[in-house]
């Protein structure tokens, strides 16, 4: 499971994992839509794994209910997605052949709660069949916390970081020709945050001098319209009082954050942790708390004088 906030790179990762397994003749990817009955597109998409026709054919795998022209004469016709998927994956394991299904952007509905319930009864069939889902925190604990699907728990689990500002620098530096001061000013706007990282360099190199102050109004707007208004969307009430208060007074100590909003300290230390986990606040300096994502505080203040 790979979790972060939007735009921190879980599709892009998820996209260089599948690609470079891809290479490997031993693998095969799938891709699923958490939207859509992920049981029959994976049998349906297992079955249409061309290097695999001649095994499910010699293993007596009826295919004709996926459409593929295999049916087996004098054999009875599977009747359901899940003894389809198990019959192949046996076929496969056979083989030395190994399954890598990918999720995107995994939330918990019906769909991805029935996928999870057969997947676990593919694990215990040792099948070679693998899983990589992407998610907001929120969904993947929602997931995880369903009370059949608590195996979810064991699965490792990735929280992508912000990126290494010294290589941010180096790839602003390299690609757009400016010097050390200029970059290193650039990849401190972006706070390691990979959507910023890749907004302001594009802006930056559209511009005829490469000039990182003349693209700022259009840096800040796309960080607000295609991130920023949607994460505010998704806070509760208690979410956006914390943060207004740090915002709005500068505030990182936690004492003074807890007395400016008027919380107590259980009830802080939960939406302190909610904070932390949805990728808007940074708690790793102890009894202190900053904002994560670049220009957020900003982004939070006219909120605060449009809005509120």
């Amino acid at each position: 499971m790979i979790t972060g906030v939007r735009g921190s790179g879980k599709t892009v990762l998820l996209t260089e994992i599948s690609s470079r397994l891809r290479t490997d003749d031993q693998w095969t990817v799938i891709p699923l839509s958490p939207e859509a009955d992920m049981i029959h597109s994976l049998a349906a998409k297992l079955s249409n794994v061309r290097k695999y026709h001649e095994l499910f054919r010699d293993a007596k795998i009826n295919l004709s209910l996926f459409g593929i022209g295999l049916e087996i004469d004098g054999e009875p016709p599977v009747t359901d997605d899940e003894t389809a998927i198990v019959q192949m994956l046996s076929g496969i394991r056979k083989k030395g052949g190994r399954v890598l299904i990918t999720v995107d952007e995994v939330t918990n509905n019906p769909f991805v709660k029935h996928f999870a319930s057969v997947y676990q009864i593919l694990i215990r069939e040792d099948l070679p069949v693998f899983l990589l889902m992407t998610g907001l925190y929120e969904n993947i604990y929602d997931l995880q916390n369903e009370k059949s699907l608590t195996f979810l728990y064991r699965a490792p689990k990735v929280q992508l970081q912000p990126l290494n500002m010294s290589a941010i620098a180096s790839t602003y530096r390299n690609v757009l020709q400016v010097d050390s001061e200029t970059s290193a000013a650039m990849a401190k706007l972006t706070r390691g945050y990979a959507f910023a990282f890749q907004v302001l360099g594009y802006f930056t190199f559209l511009d005829p001098e490469h000039d990182y102050h003349s693209v700022m109004t259009k840096y800040r707007l796309y960080l607000d319209e295609y991130v920023y208004e949607k994460l505010w969307s998704e806070l509760s009430g208690l979410d956006r009082k914390i943060v207004e208060c740090m915002a709005q007074h500068n505030a990182q100590s936690v004492s003074d954050i807890k007395n400016l909003c008027g919380i107590n300290n259980s009830l802080f230390s939960t939406y302190r942790q909610r904070l932390i986990r949805k990728g808007i606040v940074d708690g790793t300096r102890r009894g202190f708390l900053s904002f994560v994502l670049p220009l957020f505080d900003e982004f939070v203040r006219d909120q605060i004088l449009f809005y509120d």
